[in-house]
């Protein structure tokens, strides 16, 4: 993870080098703030880089700041180290951007006191933001986690759920639904099935949906992601739990599908003719694809060599194939 340096003080050299030889960091010397301005090159800073670190007052850091920030799910981690490199301060996005693990991190090198906030982490319990960062999962809402948060903090009652039994109950909750005062749950659904109950509740979409697809040549592209959004809705998946669309190698270039990957934020994944091969005769499949493009199917191939389980048959949607799975 590449780190800005953003330095005001005096000695900020000195303690820059010792976090040199244990970080990839890009620096910014006191001389380039005094010519461009400190507000100028922590915007820079703040849009180019995962971690922000400022040597200066904690106050210089927030001023410089403020403009620039989004939201805790969009902004870099921030820290800030006294200008005798006694303290590191985790700043912003402790949790989702990892500010805390970091600070703690830099401390250790330094030699320094590690400052960490957050309420959750100086109870010893696991915040929701937590679970989904360390999980790959993708927080349903921050307001609801947020409300989860609190709840944790007051001691209350909180209830944690994985069907797939994949994530151990963390600290601070329970597997237990009786008397709850809050509930977090993981699922790729799209209906919430604990929305009727009167406290707050939390989903967790856990990325474990695949897309094997097919189409014709310079397939429209907005048509693609109608047809892909409108079945996922129509078999209840939660589109942001889509982790790899996967096609053959032949349409490896097809605009829609590119752009149907860069829609979703996931992995495409291109498969050989060889490959698909090796299993297309399990699938009903079709003559003229296979005098086109050397195989019989597309869509449930790439399925199965994701080491998916099959949801669904293929799905002939005017003119493209679709097969969806689960890992």
């Amino acid at each position: 993870m590449k780190i800005a340096v953003i330095n005001v003080t005096n000695s900020g050299e000195i303690i820059t080098e010792k976090l040199r030889d244990n970080l990839d960091i890009d620096f910014y010397p006191r001389e380039l703030i005094k010519e461009l301005g400190i507000k100028e090159i922590a915007k820079r800073a703040m849009e180019k880089y995962k971690a922000v670190v400022f040597i200066s007052s904690t106050g210089i850091a927030v001023r410089a700041i403020a403009e620039y920030i989004r939201g805790k799910d969009k902004d870099p981690a921030v820290i800030v180290i006294d200008s005798c490199g006694n303290f590191v301060i985790s700043l912003l996005s402790g949790h989702l951007g990892g500010a805390n693990e970091l600070t703690e991190r830099i401390a250790e090198i330094l030699g320094s006191t590690a400052v960490i906030t957050t309420a959750t982490d100086n109870l010893g319990v696991v915040a929701p933001d937590m679970i989904a960062k360390n999980n790959g999962l993708v927080i349903d809402s921050l307001k609801n986690a947020k409300e989860i948060a609190a709840l944790l903090v007051d001691n209350k009652r909180v209830a944690f759920l994985d069907p797939k039994g994949r994530i151990s109950v963390p600290k601070g909750y329970t597997s237990e639904l009786e008397d709850i005062d809050g509930l977090v749950f993981i699922d790729h659904s799209l209906k919430d099935k604990y929305k009727s109950m009167k406290i707050p509740v939390l989903k967790l979409i856990r990325k474990d949906i695949v897309l094997g697809i097919g189409c014709r040549k310079n397939f429209d592209t907005e048509k693609m992601k109608e047809n892909i959004v409108d079945l996922l809705k129509d078999k209840n998946l939660d589109e942001r739990a889509v982790k790899t669309i996967a096609t053959v190698e032949v349409k490896k270039d097809e605009e829609a599908i590119l752009k149907l990957a860069e829609y979703f934020h996931c992995e495409l994944k291109i498969f050989s003719l060889d490959e698909i091969k090796k299993v297309h005769n399990k699938y009903e499949g079709s003559d003229f694809v296979e005098k086109t493009i050397g195989v019989r199917a597309v869509s449930e191939p790439c399925v199965e060599l994701l080491g998916a389980k099959l949801i669904t048959d293929k799905i002939k949607v005017n003119g493209m194939t679709v097969c969806i799975g689960e890992i």
